[in-house]
């Protein structure tokens, strides 16, 4: 074995480990006021057996802009924030389904396969401000409406929870 092999085996194994333990390293605690909790089946709890966020951790997550309509708004919006993918990852879920739930105690169960062929977000601000409870917020699950028309259902609206407090993974 030539020894460039032998170190590209090292370096691979290396970036492996470190990635199992990025993976592996547990969620902060919130700071500052938590505004969403995620139970169930999640591998990196920050609070006993739940992951809560508050609104800074949330800005950390990998995020996406959606220019888009929705049925309840008039006009076409900018709505920001994190990739609900990269919201799972980050607490380690492993699921199929969630259910999101609001402030009002409206619940809606969502098809994790949504969330990586649409990238939906959980959106926190729309057109550049912090969306309050009174317009949507504090967080409102925004599908991609005016990319794909698709989006245009029934079942599709009734995922798109707005003032979303908490989710559970299952």
């Amino acid at each position: 074995m030539s020894l460039r092999l032998v170190f590209t085996v090292i370096i691979g194994l290396v970036v492996a480990a470190l990635g199992v333990a990025v993976q592996a390293a547990p969620l902060p605690p919130p700071s500052g006021e938590v505004i969403l909790t995620i139970r169930g089946d999640i591998a990196h709890p920050n609070v006993g057996d739940e992951a809560r966020f508050d609104r800074a951790m949330l800005d950390r997550l990998a995020s996406r802009t959606i220019d888009t309509t929705t049925p309840w708004q008039p006009g076409p919006g900018c709505f920001e924030g994190p990739l609900f993918s990269a919201l799972l990852d980050a607490v380690g879920a492993d699921g199929d389904e969630v259910r999101v739930g609001a402030l009002n105690g409206f619940e809606a169960r969502i098809p994790v396969s949504d969330f990586k062929r649409y990238d939906v977000i959980l959106a926190m601000r729309r057109n550049g401000e912090p969306m309050p409870i009174r317009d949507f917020g504090p967080l409102f699950v925004v599908y991609p409406f005016d990319e794909h028309p698709d989006l245009k259902t029934e079942a599709i609206r009734f995922r798109s929870v707005w003032q979303v407090n908490r989710i559970f993974v299952y």
